[in-house]
């Protein structure tokens, strides 16, 4: 499956960004979806991820209220909404997909994550 981010941009902080994942192929169901980042000079960390059916979702504690996953069947497309933005939260923001069969805590796990997609920078000033 071939991954297509959007989103990215500037922002103050406190403001708001929408990330969007566009995935090709009718396949988008058989997936597990999930957004990674990575800041400058640092590790790709995991930031969120939905199951296949949507009925499970998991965040990194930092995101934790801040930011939401979601994904829609019909459009093959996964969301990431961002809210009240901090500075930490500047990186590159990678659309990943799985069809690796997640038992919970393994969602975080990078080596899970079959495809990434080019990546989509967002940045947020203090």
């Amino acid at each position: 499956v071939q991954l297509q981010a959007s989103g990215g941009g500037m922002v103050q902080a406190g403001g708001s960004l929408r990330l969007s994942c566009a995935a090709s192929g009718s396949t988008f169901r058989l997936y597990d979806m999930g957004w990674f980042r990575q800041a400058p000079g640092k590790e790709r960390e995991f930031v969120a991820a939905i199951s296949r059916s949507g009925g499970n979702i998991y965040y990194t504690g930092s995101v934790l209220g801040r930011f939401t996953i979601s994904r829609d069947s019909a459009k093959y497309t996964v969301l990431l909404q961002m809210s009240s933005l901090k500075p930490e939260d500047t990186a590159v923001y990678y659309c990943v997909a799985s069809s690796y069969d997640h038992r919970g805590d393994d969602y975080s796990e990078r080596w899970t994550y079959d495809y990434w997609g080019q990546g989509t920078l967002v940045t947020v000033s203090s």
